[in-house]
This record gives structure tokens, sequence and C-alpha cells, in this order.
């Protein structure tokens, strides 16, 4: 049989494939009807694991493939079930409250925690967000999640990804346990300044600054390898130190706003690895607010230890025709080799469809959390 011939097949089959997966579908529509008639629930794992053994032991020596055929068939088939009668939650139905009870315009002012000193980039943040913000400054990230839970600031700002430098991951793996929602989202860039006490820099044989800035300025501490690097909690922080140490060979790479903040001098600027070098920043609140124009979805949520786990979740993303976003995987203390995923997705919690796909999550991975849905600018 040559190219042709085989292709032509090939189609016949295709087609008949194509008529049976319809008529499977309508078969799941109507078993949908009789699980809502009969208060049933959509999810039923014990007979998806009888259509996989059976799909398994007829497809031989194909087993393996057609198991993978049929998570996906099932996946599809259980959405559409559940888009058919909508399932809800207390969570699904928080959501749509927010969605229909949050005002139609983003705070222009609060009370804002952010981490740092003056001068911190999520200073910076907090001021392209809100028009004159009232600032309080906390040591650590724990401190920024610990004054919105207490109520003591509306909001607090967050850094939560970099473009040179990954995600913050003490930043997500504060989010585990915590009582808050993500209300928005901004985008600031970066430009990072080696500030002194006014020496050259042929003087300098220190620098400190946060983690993240020393990794966003790699090569340019590999070109001096006799400074040596001290990490600091902020970058701001740390030109604050500098300023107060009395020492000629100490630096900070921080901003170059902190130079006239705190009297030094910059020295080389932009000295990060890329030019287009961005940080995320989060603005999260106690109280769920999902505004217009929310168009990102952050959630978490834990998978089992089987194969295929992460591959059917996505699969459903894309049943949903979700785009996603981020995927971000981090260690769960206490648990070996076990993993808290977080995932942003671009979808707006109006849609009921969404909702849908909430609620079935709810009931079908581990453990879940809805993060907030959120407009970045």
């Amino acid at each position: 049989m040559d190219m042709q011939e085989c292709r032509a097949k090939i189609d016949r089959i295709d087609a008949e494939l194509a008529k049976l997966f319809a008529e499977r579908m309508q078969v799941a529509e109507e078993i949908a009807d009789y699980k809502a008639k009969n208060n049933l629930p959509i999810y039923h794992p014990g007979r998806e694991r009888e259509v996989l053994l059976r799909a398994s032991q007829n497809a031989q020596p194909y087993s393996r493939e057609a198991r993978v055929l049929y998570n996906t068939i099932m996946d599809v088939s259980r959405a559409r079930q559940a888009a058919r009668h909508a399932e809800t939650s207390p969570l699904t139905d928080a959501i749509k409250s927010a969605v229909e009870g949050t005002g139609a315009i983003f705070p222009a002012s609060a009370t804002v925690a952010c981490q740092g000193v003056e001068g911190a980039y999520s200073h910076q943040a907090a001021e392209k967000l809100f028009n004159l913000p009232e600032i309080l400054f906390f040591n650590h990230f724990e401190g920024v999640f610990q004054a919105v839970e207490s109520g003591m600031c509306r909001y607090g700002v967050l850094p939560i990804e970099n473009s040179s430098a990954g995600s913050v991951t003490q930043v997500y793996d504060l989010m585990k346990g915590r009582n808050f929602s993500i209300v928005r989202g901004v985008r600031l860039h970066i430009s990072h300044a080696l500030l002194t006490r006014g020496q050259p820099l042929s003087k300098i044989r220190e620098v400190m600054s946060h983690e993240q800035a020393i990794r966003q300025c790699a090569d340019f501490l590999k070109a001096h390898p006799e400074i040596r690097v001290t990490l600091c909690e902020n970058t701001a922080v740390a030109a604050q130190r500098v300023a107060e140490s009395g020492r000629d060979d100490l630096a900070a790479i921080a901003s170059p706003n902190c130079a006239q903040l705190y009297g030094l001098t910059a020295l080389p600027d932009r000295i990060q690895m890329s030019d287009n070098n961005h940080t995320r920043f989060i603005v999260i609140s106690k109280n769920m607010e999902i505004y217009p124009g929310a168009n990102r979805i952050s959630m978490m949520l834990t998978l089992p230890h089987i194969s295929g786990a992460l591959y059917r979740l996505i699969a459903r993303f894309t049943a949903a025709d979700m785009n996603l976003l981020k995927i971000e995987s981090r260690p769960i203390p206490g648990r070996d080799f076990e993993f808290m995923f977080y995932f942003d997705v671009e979808a707006s919690a109006a849609n009921p469809e969404t909702l849908v796909l909430i609620a079935e999550l709810e009931k079908t991975v581990g453990q879940f959390a809805f993060l907030g849905n959120y407009l970045e600018v």
C-alpha cells in the first residue's frame, strides 16, 4: 500500500471516529441529564477507571496510547457534562458575588503595605498603581501578608516574577494557607545601578542587594570577581545600609532613585543583564475584588502522583479555550517530593464557563485555592 492509499484509509477511519465521537458526546449529555435529575455528581472516578481498563485491554498492543486517548475523551466529556448542568459551590458563589459587587473603578488611593523601605521597587510599583498612596513598609514579605490579613492595610504590593531572574519563590511559598485575593497586577521596568558613598568602582570590595537583583546583574558581577556579594532583604534597604555604613569599599545594587534618597552616587547604571528587564507585581487584598476587565486568573492546587496528572489538567484548560500564561511548582514542606502548582490562565470569572471549570477543579484535584481574577497593567 503506497502513501496515498494509507492516507485515504486514515481519512476513512477518522471520519468514522469523528462520527462515533459525536455519538459518544450525545450519550454523555444524556448521562449528564440523568445525573442532574438524580442529584448525582458529574465526576465518577470508579467508572472512569473501568473505561480506561477496558480501552487498554481492547487496544493491544497500543494500550498505553489508548489510555492517553481515553483520558482526553473523558476529560472533554466531563467538561461538557459540567457545562450542561453547571454545578456551583460556595467558592463559585463568592466569585460570582465579587464580579457583581465590585466597583467599576480600581481605587485611586489606599493604605498599602510594601516590603523594604522608601525607594524599593515595590514602592515604585505602588506609586504607579495608586495616586499618592499611604505606604507602610515592612521588613519581610510575610509582614505584607499579615498587614493585609489583619486589616492594617487595604492592599499589599508584592513582586512575583522577573523577566530575567524568574519567579520570586519566597512570595509563592508564603501564599500557602493565607487569606488573600489578588486584585491587580502591574509590570515595572527595572533598571539597576551601583550605588556608592562617592568612591569609584575600583575601590569597591563588597556589594549588597536582594538575591533577585544579584541574579539580574550576574554578568556585571562576574566581570568584577574582586567584589564580594552579600545578600540583603531588599534593594532599597541595601542602599540605606551603604549610606549609614561609613565604609568606602561598600556599594549597593538598587534603583537609581535610591541615590538621591540616601545621598549616594550612582556609578554604572543599567548594570542588569538585559535592558528588557521587567518585574511583575501583584496587589493583594483581604477581600475578593474582581474589577471590570479582569482577564487573568491565578490559582494553586495539588495533583496526585500519577502519570499524566499534569497533562490532563492542562487538557482541561485547553478544552475550556483558556490560554495558559504561567506554571510554577514549589515543594510542600514536610511532604517528600510533593509539589504545590500555581497556574495563571487568561480567563474572566464573568464568563459562566470559567466558573464551571473552577467548580470542577475543586472536586477533582487535591487542594485547590482560587487566588484571584485581575487585570495586569
